[in-house]
C-alpha cells in the first residue's frame, strides 16, 4: 500500500468527525499569526489562510498578532481556544504555549516541552540518536572551531545552519573548506547556536504526522524537487519552479520506512495534534532515510506541504484547519507537557 492510499483512512476519519461538528462549540477563537521571529512574513500568510478558512466554516475567529500586540493581551481577548499559526521562535518554541497553559486556554499543536525540544535542531538530534532514529552527523560550531577537524568528521559538502531557525533561513551548503567560516558568520547573525551537518545527497522528502502517542499516524509522503538553485526561502514559499510529487514515485517500501521513522521521531519528541518531519534519502546507499528536523507548527500557506499531503488523503484546506482546531476540544493532554510514548 502506498503512503497516499494509507492516508485515505485518515481522510475518511476526518470527514466522519467533521460531519456532525457544530462550529459554535469552539466559542471565540484566536488565530495567532505574525509574531516576532524571522519567519514573521510566512506566519502572516499562514495565519491569514487559517483565519479565512475558519470564518468560511462559521467559526467565530479573530486574528491576534503578538508581534504588534503585547502577548499578555491574549488573556484580555477571552478566547475559548487558539489556533497557533506562528512559526519559529516566540511561537513554535514553547514560549506562547507556556503562556496559554498558565491561563488554561486550549491551543493547537504540541505542548511546551515538545515545542522547546523540536525548535532546537541539536537537541532534536540528541533525542533522535538516543532513540536509534537516523539523522545526519553534526558538530556544534563557534568562533574557535577547527574547520579542518569539521571537514574530516563530516566530509564535504557540509550544511551550515542556525539551530533555532526554520524556512532555510541562514542555511548554506558549503562545498569548499575555505567557505566554512563565512557560512558560519551568516548563520550566527540569526542564532547564537550554529551547527554543521553532514550533507546527505539524494531525494528530499517531507512527511506530515497527525494525532498523538499510539494514535499518531503519518500522512502521504511528498518528494520535493527544487530547481538547481536549491530549496531556499524563496523557492519554498514564493516560486512555482519547485515541483512537489505526491505520490513520490519512489519504492513503496521506502515510503513506508519514511512514514514509520517519522511517527517514531514525532513520538520521541512528545509531539501532538500535527507536525511535519523533513527527510533526506542517501542516494549512494540504497536511498537510506535520514531525518533532518521536526516542525511543530508547520506552514499553512498556498505552497505549504501539510495541506498538500492532506489533499492527497482527501481532506481539503478548510477541513484540515477545522480538524486541527477540533483536536483542542476535550484534549486532556494539554494539562501536561511530558514526552509521548
Amino acid at each position: 500500500m502506498s503512503s497516499v492510499q494509507a492516508g485515505f483512512n485518515w481522510g475518511k476519519k476526518v470527514a466522519a468527525e467533521l460531519m456532525h461538528l457544530n462550529p459554535k462549540q469552539f466559542g471565540r477563537v484566536g488565530v495567532l499569526l505574525g509574531g516576532r521571529s524571522a519567519e514573521r512574513e510566512i506566519s502572516l500568510l499562514s495565519g491569514e489562510g487559517v483565519l479565512k478558512a475558519l470564518l468560511e466554516k462559521g467559526v467565530d475567529a479573530h486574528p491576534f498578532d503578538p508581534g504588534l500586540q503585547n502577548p499578555a493581551q491574549i488573556i484580555d481577548q477571552k478566547y475559548d481556544r487558539v489556533f497557533i499559526a506562528l512559526h519559529g521562535r516566540y511561537g513554535e518554541d514553547g514560549t506562547i504555549q507556556g503562556l496559554l497553559d498558565l491561563f488554561n486556554i486550549p491551543y493547537t499543536g504540541s505542548g511546551v516541552l515538545a515545542s522547546a525540544l523540536a525548535i532546537d535542531k541539536v537537541v532534536t538530534k540528541q533525542v533522535w540518536i538516543s532513540n536509534d532514529i537516523p539523522t545526519p552527523q553534526y558538530e556544534v560550531i563557534h568562533d574557535q572551531t577547527n574547520w579542518d577537524a569539521v571537514v574530516q568528521k563530516l566530509g564535504l559538502p557540509i550544511i551550515i545552519k542556525p539551530a533555532h531557525e526554520g524556512s532555510s533561513l541562514g542555511l548554506s551548503k558549503v562545498n569548499r573548506r575555505d567557505e566554512l567560516e563565512a557560512a558560519y558568520r551568516l548563520a550566527a547573525k540569526l542564532d547564537s547556536r550554529v551547527l554543521a551537518e553532514q550533507c546527505i545527497i539524494g531525494p528530499e522528502l517531507t512527511c506530515p504526522i497527525v494525532g498523538e502517542g499510539k494514535t499518531a499516524q503519518a500522512l502521504p509522503v511528498i518528494q520535493i524537487v527544487p530547481p538547481e538553485a536549491g530549496y531556499d526561502f524563496h523557492h519554498k514559499y514564493f516560486s512555482d519552479e519547485t515541483k512537489y510529487l505526491c505520490p513520490t514515485g519512489l519504492d513503496k517500501a521506502i515510503e513506508a520506512q519514511v512514514q514509520e521513522l517519522a511517527v517514531k521521531a514525532y513520538r520521541a519528541l512528545g509531539c501532538r495534534m500535527w507536525g511535519r518531519v523533513d527527510v533526506m534519502l542517501n542516494a549512494s546507499n540504497q536511498n537510506t532515510p535520514f531525518l533532518l528536523e521536526m516542525n511543530t507548527s508547520p506552514g499553512m500557506t498556498s505552497h505549504s506541504l501539510v495541506p498538500m499531503a492532506a489533499k492527497a488523503a482527501g481532506v481539503d484546506y478548510a477541513d484540515l484547519v477545522l480538524w486541527i482546531l477540533s483536536q483542542t476540544l476535550g484534549n486532556s493532554s494539554q494539562k501536561h507537557g511530558g514526552l509521548g510514548e
